[in-house]
């Protein structure tokens, strides 16, 4: 990966916003400080920032490091994650990260969570462990291939062992040791 400056600091900018203003939405949301017609405008932004992101797809392939810097190819991974709605983009955007991370302009874990999440949102198990569900009283995976073998996969990827991640992600949401009042959200960020 690279240190240089990205080529498109243009769509670096517009990523970097979008997926700011997005991350926000999704902050109040986890907290419950949004009423209906906040939650709909939510779901129009992350169908904004799934076009914006397909077009730039289209026209440049994947937004690495190259193209468009760390911050900004973390932006675009953001948006791909939270393209829930279109899980047949979200597949297509893990294949072209998948690319990217195979010639060193992406990070390996970035895939990982895309990769699970693109399989949950086509209802199908994950492979890493990086879909966990925050429920008013717990932390759950999301459903998972093999479990047993969960830790040699996440390792394969970089990614701590599971028992490990579940704890962080308690810790940074349940802090505790419950999440009174905090609805069913599912959290792809932080395993």
């Amino acid at each position: 990966m690279t240190t240089d400056e990205p080529q498109r600091p243009d769509l670096a900018r517009e990523l970097i916003a979008r997926a700011a203003e997005s991350a926000a939405h999704r902050a109040k949301r986890v907290r419950d400080q949004l009423d209906a017609v906040q939650l709909g405008q939510g779901r129009h932004t992350d169908h904004a920032n799934t076009n914006v992101l397909r077009r730039i797809l289209a026209e440049h392939d994947w937004p690495g490091h190259r193209l468009v810097g760390p911050e900004a190819a973390r932006a675009a991974w953001s948006i791909a994650l939270h393209s829930d709605d279109d899980p047949a983009f979200q597949r297509a955007a893990a294949t072209l990260l998948g690319r990217a991370v195979q010639a060193g302009d992406a990070p390996v874990q970035q895939w990982a969570h895309l990769h699970d999440r693109a399989l949950i949102t086509s209802r199908c198990n994950q492979e890493y462990g990086t879909q966990l569900l925050l429920r008013a009283d717990r932390i759950e995976l999301c459903s998972l291939r093999a479990p047993e073998s969960v830790d040699k996969r996440r390792a394969t990827v970089g990614l701590p062992p599971i028992a490990v991640a579940l704890e962080t992600v308690r810790r940074r949401y349940m802090p505790n040791g419950s999440a009174d009042e905090v609805p069913s959200v599912v959290l792809a960020e932080a395993a």
